[in-house]
Order: C-alpha cells, then sequence, then structure tokens
C-alpha cells in the first residue's frame, strides 16, 4: 500500500478536502492515514508516477502476519 508523505501539501496539488477524503476524479487519498486509493487506474497512472518520480509517496509496511 502507498501513502503521501506528510509534508507534502495535497491542496497544492490540486485535491479538494471531502469529509474524511482528499480527492480527485480519480484518486482519493484517507484524510487521517494519507493512504491512496484508486478509483480510475487508467486516469491516476501518470499522476502516481509524477508523485513517486517527486519523492511524495512512502510505502506502507504492513504487520506481516499470517
Amino acid at each position: 500500500m502507498l501513502k503521501i508523505k506528510d509534508n507534502v501539501d495535497l491542496k497544492a496539488l490540486g485535491f479538494k478536502e471531502y469529509s474524511e477524503l482528499w480527492f480527485k476524479d480519480y484518486l482519493q487519498i484517507d484524510k487521517e492515514t494519507r493512504r491512496i486509493y484508486v478509483t480510475r487506474i487508467d486516469s491516476a497512472v501518470n499522476l502516481l508516477f509524477d508523485l513517486i518520480k517527486a519523492d511524495m509517496v512512502e510505502k506502507v509496511v504492513e504487520d506481516e502476519q499470517i
């Protein structure tokens, strides 16, 4: 799972606030955890690539117990 780093200003990236989410038409970010949820991958690929390339994204390590 990926999340937006805490120091990234989502308003500056064009995201809008909506209750517990920051959103664009095809990408949502949980306000509390800043985890990324993609609703339309075909539209989100370029933005995700740009965010990763700009070092604005980090990997969330889940509890790997099975």
